[in-house]
Protein backbone atom coordinates (compact mmCIF):
# COMPACT_ATOMS: atom_id res chain seq x y z
CA UNK A 1 0.00 0.00 0.00
CA UNK A 2 2.40 2.46 0.85
CA UNK A 3 4.01 2.10 -2.60
CA UNK A 4 0.60 2.91 -4.40
CA UNK A 5 0.35 5.92 -2.21
CA UNK A 6 3.73 7.19 -2.97
CA UNK A 7 3.00 6.70 -6.60
CA UNK A 8 -0.60 8.40 -6.06
CA UNK A 9 1.56 11.51 -4.42
CA UNK A 10 4.13 11.64 -8.01
CA UNK A 11 1.29 11.61 -10.00
CA UNK A 12 -0.34 14.70 -7.88
CA UNK A 13 2.32 17.48 -7.18
CA UNK A 14 -0.07 19.43 -5.65
CA UNK A 15 -0.21 17.01 -2.83
CA UNK A 16 3.92 17.45 -2.47
CA UNK A 17 3.36 21.55 -2.65
CA UNK A 18 0.37 21.50 -0.07
CA UNK A 19 3.20 19.05 1.82
CA UNK A 20 -0.05 17.08 3.30
CA UNK A 21 0.23 14.07 4.90
CA UNK A 22 -1.76 10.72 4.04
CA UNK A 23 -2.65 7.70 6.11
CA UNK A 24 -2.66 4.56 3.65
CA UNK A 25 -4.79 2.29 6.05
CA UNK A 26 -7.67 -0.24 4.83
CA UNK A 27 -10.94 1.34 4.65
CA UNK A 28 -12.37 -0.77 7.31
CA UNK A 29 -12.45 0.37 11.00
CA UNK A 30 -11.47 -2.55 13.33
CA UNK A 31 -12.30 -2.44 17.36
CA UNK A 32 -9.29 -3.04 19.64
CA UNK A 33 -11.39 -6.74 20.16
CA UNK A 34 -11.66 -7.97 16.61
CA UNK A 35 -7.91 -7.14 16.29
CA UNK A 36 -7.13 -9.64 18.99
CA UNK A 37 -9.08 -11.68 17.11
CA UNK A 38 -7.73 -11.48 13.87
CA UNK A 39 -4.76 -12.13 15.06
CA UNK A 40 -5.88 -14.79 17.39
CA UNK A 41 -7.06 -16.56 14.01
CA UNK A 42 -3.82 -16.40 12.55
CA UNK A 43 -1.80 -17.91 15.35
CA UNK A 44 -4.56 -20.76 15.43
CA UNK A 45 -6.30 -19.60 18.76
CA UNK A 46 -9.62 -20.50 18.96
CA UNK A 47 -11.95 -16.89 19.27
CA UNK A 48 -13.31 -18.84 22.49
CA UNK A 49 -9.75 -18.85 24.52
CA UNK A 50 -8.98 -15.39 23.88
CA UNK A 51 -9.25 -13.55 26.71
CA UNK A 52 -9.12 -9.60 26.73
CA UNK A 53 -9.37 -7.25 29.52
CA UNK A 54 -10.51 -3.86 28.59
CA UNK A 55 -8.95 -0.58 30.66
CA UNK A 56 -11.65 0.76 33.21
CA UNK A 57 -12.10 4.15 32.21
CA UNK A 58 -13.94 5.00 35.71
CA UNK A 59 -10.14 4.80 37.30
CA UNK A 60 -8.82 7.88 35.40
CA UNK A 61 -6.06 8.64 32.64
CA UNK A 62 -4.88 5.77 31.33
CA UNK A 63 -1.07 5.18 30.41
CA UNK A 64 -0.11 4.60 27.12
CA UNK A 65 -0.97 2.21 24.95
CA UNK A 66 -4.54 2.58 27.05
CA UNK A 67 -6.63 5.31 25.24
CA UNK A 68 -10.34 6.41 26.28
CA UNK A 69 -10.91 7.27 23.67
CA UNK A 70 -11.21 5.51 19.52
CA UNK A 71 -8.22 5.43 17.83
CA UNK A 72 -8.08 4.71 14.05
CA UNK A 73 -6.19 5.40 10.74
CA UNK A 74 -8.57 5.91 7.39
CA UNK A 75 -7.48 6.66 4.02
CA UNK A 76 -9.88 9.04 3.43
CA UNK A 77 -8.19 12.13 2.68
CA UNK A 78 -5.37 10.16 0.12
CA UNK A 79 -8.73 8.69 -2.24
CA UNK A 80 -9.89 12.45 -1.54
CA UNK A 81 -7.02 14.03 -2.81
CA UNK A 82 -4.53 11.84 -4.89
CA UNK A 83 -6.74 8.77 -5.88
CA UNK A 84 -5.57 6.25 -3.13
CA UNK A 85 -7.24 2.97 -3.63
CA UNK A 86 -6.40 0.68 -0.65
CA UNK A 87 -6.00 -3.06 -1.94
CA UNK A 88 -5.41 -4.90 1.26
CA UNK A 89 -6.74 -5.88 4.38
CA UNK A 90 -5.94 -6.63 7.48
CA UNK A 91 -7.58 -10.06 7.67
CA UNK A 92 -5.97 -10.72 4.18
CA UNK A 93 -2.34 -9.62 5.78
CA UNK A 94 -2.56 -10.85 9.29
CA UNK A 95 -1.58 -14.29 7.98
CA UNK A 96 1.66 -13.10 6.41
CA UNK A 97 2.68 -11.40 9.17
CA UNK A 98 2.29 -13.48 12.32
CA UNK A 99 3.83 -16.33 9.55
CA UNK A 100 7.08 -13.93 9.13
CA UNK A 101 7.02 -13.52 13.12
CA UNK A 102 7.08 -17.57 13.67
CA UNK A 103 9.97 -17.92 10.98
CA UNK A 104 11.98 -15.46 13.33
CA UNK A 105 11.15 -17.54 16.39
CA UNK A 106 9.51 -14.30 17.85
CA UNK A 107 6.53 -17.13 18.82
CA UNK A 108 9.19 -19.31 21.22
CA UNK A 109 10.74 -16.02 22.93
CA UNK A 110 9.91 -15.45 26.76
CA UNK A 111 8.20 -12.29 26.58
CA UNK A 112 8.92 -9.08 29.43
CA UNK A 113 5.42 -8.01 30.36
CA UNK A 114 6.62 -6.18 33.31
CA UNK A 115 5.07 -2.80 31.82
CA UNK A 116 1.86 -4.34 30.90
CA UNK A 117 1.66 -5.86 34.76
CA UNK A 118 2.84 -2.40 35.91
CA UNK A 119 -0.40 -0.47 33.82
CA UNK A 120 -2.96 -3.29 34.35
CA UNK A 121 -2.26 -2.65 37.83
Amino acid sequence: EVATLLSCVVENPEAAIEQRFFNCGTDKLYSYDEVAYICAEAAGIAKEDVKIEHYNADLGKAKFPFRLTDFYVAPDMAKAKIGFSPTYSLEGDIQWYYDGYKARGADTKELDTSKDQEVLS
